[in-house]
């Protein structure tokens, strides 16, 4: 590994370092966008069986938005008519709206590095492989005589580059692809939720016309 690094000359260093970036960033993602943490399958249906009679106290709450993603927008719809007991539907509305952009913004947090790796990689590759172009056309000699060492080196750091600088973008692009597909997912998850639970916990306020 050390001598193909050799070979292929400073422009790889960068690479390398986006390589242990994207890696890092993937874990990471991988990690944080489990469903259990986003969005688990069966909170939903918890809360509105727990909120069926009374509205939770606020360790309940507290609890909840600890839980996931989903519990802490939701937690955001309990709080709001436990503060407010006259709040209109739209006003519960716009708290679930709110909540649910900072929620997908904390998804989506890293993928847009996680992309730029994915663009740049294939740029760097292209870079190390001008240079190792400019090193070949350099062993030039006037007089037509060429250095076979400065070639071979020319020649290495032009292909190297270029197949690392794919290596790391092709994996980093994929992942950021599922990855941006799994958080359009979840949006949708917690859109239905809330759309869900709004009217559920609209029978708790006081400003909902008597039937």
């Amino acid at each position: 590994m050390f001598s193909i690094i050799q070979a292929a000359g400073w422009p790889i260093w960068p690479l390398i370092f986006c390589s242990i970036a994207a890696l890092a960033l993937i874990m990471e993602r991988l990690f944080s966008l489990r469903a259990s943490r986003v969005a688990p399958s069966q909170l939903l249906d918890e809360v509105v069986s727990v909120t069926r009679a009374r509205l939770p106290s606020a360790d309940v709450v507290n609890k909840l938005a600890d839980n996931s993603v989903l519990g802490a927008v939701l937690a955001s719809g309990l709080r709001a008519v436990i503060a407010e007991p006259r709040i209109t539907e739209v006003a519960m509305r716009d708290v679930f709206e709110s909540a649910g952009r900072a929620a997908v913004h904390r998804l989506e947090r890293y993928l847009n590095p996680l992309g730029t790796i994915a663009s740049t990689a294939p740029l760097l590759g292209l870079l190390g492989t001008v240079i190792g172009m400019i090193e070949i056309f350099g062993s030039q000699a006037p007089t037509g005589a060429n250095n076979p060492a400065v070639l071979a080196h020319g020649i290495s750091m032009a292909l190297y580059n270029t197949a690392f600088g794919l290596m790391v973008a092709i994996p980093s692009l994929m992942a950021y692809r599922h990855f941006k597909g799994r958080v359009d997912a979840y949006t949708l998850d917690l859109e239905q939720a809330c759309e869900r639970l709004t009217p559920h916990l609209m029978r708790f306020s006081t400003s909902r016309p008597a039937n």
